[in-house]
């Protein structure tokens, strides 16, 4: 989607041209800047900065740049946007203004995604700017993030009850390898799917969208840019010819830039995906499916699986549902730190509630309107394991998927009951709508009991005391590590994925005592409040004193419209920072370098 032309002309066939402005404070690019002071001299308002690339480009077409910003007083803001029609039968037939304000790596990918909302389908874009390789790769985010829109769906009135009719079960049968009962699981190696004994065979895929391919294909976050506004390509119009090495660093920032991006798309089109067709097992299926395209090993534990190996919290929720419960095991075994670091084990535990009617503590009607998107903390995991192979992230990752439907039905779990989950530690429920918890407890007492986890990172629509606390574009982060949630920070901060720490105040721990097992599912919260902190020391109870860290999403995870990269319907929250951390190759950094004074200049 965004290719280099290094010391070359624009395009002759791009539909537009598209100049970047800094505002009249940004930095300036090393004298190639013009040589203005940023203000307009008649009305004493700034106007915006340009780079010489950008008024060369103007001056082959007959313009004067500065005459154009001073005459609309265009100051460069971040995501702004100025479209000037051309007079040309040829093309260039539009000039696009496009803000870049300070020229920070947020203001670039701001300014990315405003492109990609202000261009039409099908254009092709020539980008007059000499931006720094980091300042490209944002630009190339923003991009790719904000041309996201979510497939059209025909309905489908396939009855649940009938939907194993239209699995071709002599395939299924082709792909079935046994599992070992004595471990209670069904291995997928390298990616092989298979359904364990007694799982529902069934068949539902996403109806075809707009392109050539299903929906359903594995690379579904190439086929959601595809589907984006229909940008045909950017290309970026450098003012000088680039060193092998600089031209490299560069192509590279874009290619990564693109990796991470689609993987965000994967994450926004699973999580927009109804309900109706995202049971469990679809899920736990493309999942199988996308560990398979990408590489990865996995193991798929099913119901009786998940029963034998003693996951109650897993069979608790997903009790209520005529959709079983499963669980998705992802393995990334990465090459070692390039500055030596050890990384240890990394585990990724993610919340899959496919829906949530609160089950017998039902929701509300319209508290029960976005809960397709409660699996939005599987999703970003599945996201971020699917593009680990692609980035070359060090070390060794394992990614739990902990799929669920919750729901009302005859076995539904109750308020009173008292579940066991992995490890044997004992959960009297109280609220049957604090089931994500339950589900995440099971995979966290697993990754640290079973699989040997040096870190421990989950992410969960947990809680709507979040949205309260921190608003919709902040993620709350507990944790029982300084160093690792500095790590996360960190890598938030580079990915423009807001997060906040909050404490783990250990007087509230006491609201969740309960008589009559190891602890309850809510705190009492007319005793304490604070049911997001509640609700992280539940979950720390099963980290068995691994490194932990907790990001409650449920107000990150959804957004209600578009705002710069962020589209309306499931955000894909989380993927960024995920793969900023574990890219990084130390325990503690980043994955992107802060950017050079004066080099993000357009």
């Amino acid at each position: 989607m965004v290719t280099l032309r290094p010391g070359g002309p624009a395009a002759p066939d791009s539909s537009v041209l598209a100049v970047v402005v800094l505002s009249s404070g940004g930095p300036e690019a090393d004298g190639e800047a013009d040589d203005r002071d940023g203000s307009d001299a008649g009305s004493g308002k700034a106007i915006g900065v340009v780079s010489q690339v950008a008024g060369s480009a103007c001056a082959d077409l007959g313009m004067d740049l500065e005459t154009l910003l001073t005459a609309h007083t265009f100051g460069g803001d971040a995501g702004a946007v100025l479209v000037v029609p051309l007079a040309r039968a040829e093309p260039p037939t539009r000039l696009l203004l496009v803000g870049a304000g300070t020229g920070s790596v947020a203001d670039w990918r701001a300014a990315g995604a405003a492109l990609a909302r202000r261009a039409s389908g099908g254009d092709r874009v020539a980008l007059a700017a000499d931006p720094a390789p980091v300042a490209l790769a944002a630009f190339t985010e923003g991009l790719i993030l904000a041309s996201y829109r979510q497939p059209r769906r025909a309905g489908d009135t396939t009855p649940v009850a009938a939907e194993a009719a239209s699995r071709d079960t002599a395939d299924l049968a082709d792909d079935v390898e046994a599992g070992d009962p004595a471990a209670g699981q069904t291995d997928l190696a390298a990616g092989e799917r298979a359904a364990g004994e007694g799982a529902e065979a069934r068949g539902d895929e996403l109806e075809p969208a707009v392109g050539d391919g299903p929906a359903a294909d594995p690379a579904v976050g190439d086929e959601a840019a595809a589907r984006g506004a229909g940008l045909e390509e950017v290309v970026v119009w450098t003012s000088r010819a680039l060193a092998p090495a600089e031209l490299a660093e560069a192509t590279e920032a874009i290619r990564r830039s693109g990796v991470i991006a689609r993987a965000v798309l994967t994450a926004r089109d699973l999580i927009n995906t109804p309900s109706l067709l995202k049971s469990p097992e679809w899920f736990a299926r493309r999942a199988v499916a996308l560990a398979r395209a990408a590489g990865l090993d996995a193991t798929l534990l099913d119901v009786r699986d998940l029963e034998a190996g003693g996951f109650g919290g897993l069979v608790a929720v997903g009790g209520g549902s005529v959709r079983p419960p499963y669980l998705v095991e992802l393995r990334y075994d990465g090459p070692p730190a390039e500055d030596g670091a050890a990384l240890g084990h990394r585990v990724l535990v993610g919340k899959g509630i496919t829906f949530d009617s609160g089950g017998l503590s039902l929701k509300p009607a319209g508290s029960m309107i976005s809960m397709k998107t409660d699996m939005s903390g599987a999703a970003a995991v599945l996201a971020t394991m699917a593009a680990l192979p692609e980035l070359g992230a060090p070390g060794k990752v394992t990614g739990l998927l902990c799929v669920a439907e919750n729901m009302i039905g005859a076995a539904a779990m109750r308020p009173g009951d008292v579940i066991t989950c992995w490890g044997g530690r004992t959960v009297e429920v109280l609220n049957t709508d604090a089931e994500g918890r339950l589900v995440l407890a099971d995979g966290l007492a697993y990754a640290a009991g079973a699989l040997g986890a040096d870190a421990l990172v989950d992410l969960a629509t947990l809680t709507g005391a979040i949205s309260v606390a921190l608003g919709r574009r902040t993620a709350g982060l507990f944790a029982s590590d300084d160093e690792l949630a500095g790590a996360l920070t960190a890598a938030a901060e580079a990915a423009g994925e807001r997060v906040w720490r909050l404490p783990l105040v250990e007087e509230y721990r006491p609201a969740l005592e309960s008589p009559v097992a190891d602890l309850a599912n809510m705190g009492r919260a007319l005793e304490v409040g604070g049911g997001s902190i509640t609700a992280a020391l539940f979950l720390r109870e099963f980290t068995a004193g691994v490194p932990w860290a907790h990001l409650d999403i449920a107000g990150t995870a959804r957004a209600d419209s578009d705002d710069a990269e962020i589209t309306r319907g499931g955000t894909g929250w989380g993927v960024r920072t995920l793969l900023r951390w574990l890219a990084a190759g130390t325990a503690s950094a980043s994955a992107s370098p802060p950017v050079p004074a004066g080099a993000a200049a357009g």
